[in-house]
């Protein structure tokens, strides 16, 4: 156990030792990869009137290399904490966590594009990442290792169908290469890669590498989509654009039980999205409005008949014991909108079925987040951004009996709830520009009733953050 003040020289030498050196490895890659955008999911934004393309191709049109390379160190302060249980979060710990990324897309012919992703990762969460529904990094996976490790999180294929309608660019991207497309048009993928790519996004809140880092910010906590412990899943998606709409719908595969590292191959666990927006333009300025709904089916476990069978045989709680292939439905709701220039504001809330256990996500059947990002270009810092919201995740009377009683849920669990209330969080963060291609950034939470239990916290939870990309 460690605060980031206080971490050990050995582990942090390391750490520094393996960023410096993946560092050294991503810039050669810059020669041959365009300057993508943070962002992993394609622009979509239509424009009003034709127009020519702007874009202008960057290296290869049918060939592109990107990297990244992100690292974050997070600490707590040494809160409340007069007991704990298996899934509870720990006064005064450090964790970091390290991933480095290669993104390689090629185009078979015009429309289509084939990406690919290996991935290094290394570390853990706090905790384990538990102790919060609105854990504190969505850097940090439900699963680590400390030596660092190999994965394949993306390998998808994308196609595209124009319908007609104005000229559109979509600009080159972590895994998109430029198009010139019509505004009107389908869009189909299919492969290895994370829901959020294409479902939930948001401009100013949905990345945690380069804005904010809580959970409960970059996505709506309800939103239990399908992905294995990494966050990814197998599945196919359709969008059709049409004028300022957009429908999405899609079929992922579950994990073979909740939060595990394997997805169910079979497609007997899966889950549908559904999801539509218009793209808007209120005082002359740009925005977006969502919504997005889940149909989870899966054998998952009622949290009352879990509770109900520990009360009549006198065992522990355990939802497995009362798991049976059912349903749960979810939806959310969110905004983005540009306010002046440089200036963006974001909002989500959303809700899902409280009665059924949360399958892949977080445990949250109630939540509302909002916030504001402002680029540093007012201050003369372009490239810099400063971003603020407050997030408010809640549960049913239902999940908070399985608590009471001892049940663990995905993220939260303190072996007890004597006195449950809201789970109130608060992030800020400052990204500061480096070159062309680096950040660093500070970031500060404030974590209000922990796991929905008013006999902890409040948290405090900093972080430093870095970030290269090409």
């Amino acid at each position: 156990m460690t605060s980031l003040a206080t971490a050990r020289s050995g582990r942090a030498g390391r750490a520094v030792r393996f960023a410096a050196a993946t560092v050294a490895l991503l810039v050669p890659v810059a020669g041959v990869a365009a300057d993508p955008p943070a962002a992993t999911a394609p622009d979509t934004t239509a424009p009003d009137t034709a127009a020519p393309p702007t874009t202008t191709d960057v290296g290869s049109p049918d060939f592109a290399l990107h990297a990244q390379s992100t690292f974050v160190e997070q600490a707590t302060d040494s809160f409340r904490s007069p007991y704990a249980g298996p899934n509870s979060l720990s006064p005064h710990i450090g964790r970091e966590t390290f991933d480095a990324s290669l993104f390689a897309g090629w185009r078979p012919w015009r429309g289509a594009q084939v990406w690919i992703e290996p991935e290094i990762d290394q570390g853990f969460g706090l905790d384990g990442t538990v102790g919060a529904a609105g854990f504190p990094s969505g850097e940090a996976y439900k699963v680590g290792q400390r030596r660092p490790y190999l994965r394949w999180q993306r390998a998808f294929f994308r196609d595209t169908l124009d319908l007609g309608g104005a000229a559109v660019d979509v600009p080159a991207d972590a895994t998109q290469l430029p198009e010139h497309v019509t505004a009107n048009r389908l869009v189909f993928t299919i492969g290895k890669f994370s829901v959020t790519d294409l479902f939930d996004t948001n401009a100013y809140a949905h990345d945690p590498r380069v804005d904010f880092l809580n959970w409960s910010m970059i996505d709506a906590s309800t939103f239990d989509y399908a992905a294995d412990a990494w966050g990814y899943s197998v599945g196919a998606a359709l969008e059709w654009y049409e004028g300022r709409w957009t429908l999405r719908g899609g079929v992922f595969d579950l994990s073979t039980v909740p939060n595990s590292a394997h997805l169910d191959p079979g497609a007997h666990e899966f889950q549908m999205i559904a999801e539509i927006d218009r793209r808007e333009h209120w005082f002359g300025r740009a925005g977006r409005v969502s919504l997005t709904a889940f149909q989870s089916r899966a054998r998952m476990g009622l949290l009352d008949a879990a509770v109900q069978l520990a009360g009549s045989t006198g065992t522990p709680i355990d939802i497995a014991a009362v798991r049976q292939y059912r349903g749960r439905f979810g939806a959310s709701l969110a905004i983005e909108q540009s306010v002046a220039d440089g200036v963006g504001v974001f909002a989500r809330i959303g809700k899902a079925a409280g009665n059924v256990e949360t399958y892949e996500f977080t445990d949250a059947d109630r939540s509302v987040s909002a916030g504001v990002s402002i680029d540093g270009a007012r201050w003369r810092r372009p490239g810099d951004t400063l971003g603020a919201g407050v997030a408010v995740n809640g549960i049913s009377a239902a999940r908070e009996r399985f608590l009471a009683a001892g049940g663990l849920g995905l993220l939260v669990g303190d072996g007890r709830l004597p006195h449950p209330g809201a789970e109130q969080i608060l992030e800020t963060y400052y990204s500061a520009a480096i070159g062309g291609h680096a950040h660093v950034a500070l970031d500060y939470q404030r974590i209000v009733n922990p796991g929905y239990n008013r006999d902890r916290g409040p948290v405090s939870v900093f972080a430093l953050r870095l970030h290269v990309a090409y």
